[in-house]
């Protein structure tokens, strides 16, 4: 983390489709959710990430569990709620550029890989 760049790998998240719950008119997030938060968590921590600053660039390489069909824009949320509140960057707001990939190959359990990528300000 040298010169700015954090590469993480964390477990697989669950879906934006299970993040969530509702009760009554309240939305909480799920059992699930706060489960994989605490995870992630536990690992910045273990790392000692401190968070980032200023306009970020976010790659994810998503290696799913299985090689059922998935949408990966809906790993997303879990993920980047749970590196904020990590401490891997101080809001998501700052990340400007977000690519995401999915790999064809399935890994026992699945993961992601996380790079991140200050941004240089531009002159105007």
């Amino acid at each position: 983390m040298d010169d700015g760049t954090l590469t993480i790998t964390l477990p697989f998240p669950p879906s934006v489709n299970t993040y969530y719950r509702h009760v009554g008119f309240r939305t909480l997030i799920s059992r699930e959710g706060r489960a994989y938060r605490r995870k992630v968590c536990a690992i910045l921590r273990r790392l000692r990430v401190r968070p980032l600053e200023g306009r970020l660039e976010v790659t994810v390489v998503v290696r799913p569990p299985d090689l059922r069909r998935r949408d990966a824009d809906n790993l997303l949320k879990c993920l980047l709620d749970s590196m904020q509140h990590g401490g891997a960057y101080v809001d998501d707001s700052q990340i400007r550029r977000l690519h995401v990939e999915m790999d064809d190959r399935a890994v026992p359990g699945g993961q992601v890989t996380v790079h991140i990528i200050p941004l240089v300000p531009t002159a105007a």
